[in-house]
């Protein structure tokens, strides 16, 4: 029997088993304490984003109170697009509600709904909502009531 090959094969064997203790080791103080029941998220696993608290939230917000704040006279068109707004908002998860009272000149309001207008348009081209019918088909219904509401004089 050759007594060179039993050192070299102990020696392996340490060598994995001290390896093997310094991965689980690792494993064991790289991750932090859940409480019992809870879902664990592996490494590669990501929290998806709410709607709410995106850039496009943002945008179909101000273009709620860019309408709520507009003017009267379209002939219930603005009212109209609010509501198709209200109601793409709330299949996302956001409240967006009210008219508000601080009402301006029709010149204005005219170029304020254009600026929602064009904010409705980037939400819709957004990859959050370009694939789900029923909030596109609100916002789109948006955006033709203010181009409805931007021809009444």
């Amino acid at each position: 029997m050759n007594t060179q090959y039993l050192p070299k094969s102990a020696k392996l064997v340490a060598l994995a088993a001290v390896l093997s203790y310094g991965a689980s080791l690792h494993a064991t103080t790289t991750t932090s304490a859940q409480p019992l029941g809870a879902p664990v998220a592996g490494q590669n696993e990501f929290s998806p984003l709410a709607f709410s608290d995106s850039a496009e939230a943002g945008m179909l917000r101000r273009a709620y109170h860019i309408l709520a704040t507009g003017d009267h006279d379209y002939k219930g068109h603005r009212a109209r697009a609010m509501v198709a707004v209200e109601a793409a908002g709330k299949l996302l998860g956001m409240d967006l509600r009210g008219d508000d009272k601080d009402r301006q000149p029709q010149v204005l309001s005219d170029e304020k709904l254009r600026e929602a207008q064009g904010l409705i348009s980037s939400v819709l081209g957004s990859a959050a909502v370009k694939d789900q019918r029923r909030i596109t088909k609100h916002l789109n219904e948006a955006v033709n009531q203010i181009n409805t509401a931007l021809a009444v004089k």
